[in-house]
């Protein structure tokens, strides 16, 4: 039963997943997308309109909209941070989605503008704030304290009581050990391996795969 409704801000392909989700697995029904000005070059996008964010709420007021800020990681999520704050200051509720397929076990609700998709395993005394993005078949293990403003892609394995501070990215396939803490803008590549806290604005990258002499059908496989 579709009982509210939702400006997505955005209109990539965030923004046309977003509505995806929206659609078919929320009690949200997308009214329309909303970008900047500069950056409106067709009238729709997915089927629904797209307004100029500058004066959004005078179309689609507050009042009766909800917004969600479909935006990735870019600039360390400052860019998704910089629309929520704005959504924010024209008066704007912030929807979540979080997915019917997630298996959501903490007693504590996340905040706001979340994306949580599927095959998620949050396990008990987990705590998530605000504008967090979760794609989808992450395990996020018991306690741990995942702060504003974060990306972690897919297939993470975050184990417990670890903290993850505002503004991180974590890449595919990263491992996370236990009572650790990342660091505020940490960027974690993809198949990283992290064992101890990191350092605020760290990069850290996995060993590189090498090229062996032999080829495919030189090695026996039992």
């Amino acid at each position: 039963m579709k009982n509210k409704k939702v400006v997505i801000i955005g209109n990539t392909s965030n923004a046309r997943l977003a509505k995806y989700f929206f659609d078919i697995d929320s009690e949200y029904e997308t009214s329309a997308f909303s970008v900047n000005e500069k950056y409106i070059s067709e009238t729709e996008f997915e089927g629904l309109p797209i307004k100029a964010f500058e004066d959004i709420e005078k179309t689609y007021p507050p009042s009766e909209y909800d917004a969600f800020v479909a935006v990735g990681y870019t600039n360390m999520n400052k860019v998704r941070e910089d629309l929520y704050n704005q959504c924010k200051e024209k008066g704007y509720k912030l929807a979540n989605y979080i997915s019917s397929r997630c298996s959501y076990l903490s007693q504590f609700q996340p905040g706001d503008n979340c994306f949580i998709l599927e095959d998620n395993t949050i396990q008990p005394f987990v705590k998530i704030g605000n504008n967090v993005v979760l794609w989808s078949g992450n395990h996020i293990g018991h306690d741990v304290k995942i702060e504003d403003h974060n990306f972690i892609t897919s297939h993470v394995v975050v184990s417990g009581f670890v903290t993850i501070k505002r503004n991180c990215f974590l890449g595919v396939n990263a491992t996370i050990r236990d009572g650790i803490t990342i660091a505020p803008e940490t960027l974690i590549a993809a198949g990283a391996i992290i064992m101890k806290d990191t350092e605020e604005k760290g990069v850290y990258l996995p060993a590189r795969s090498t090229l062996f002499e032999k080829k495919s059908d030189e090695i026996k496989i039992s």
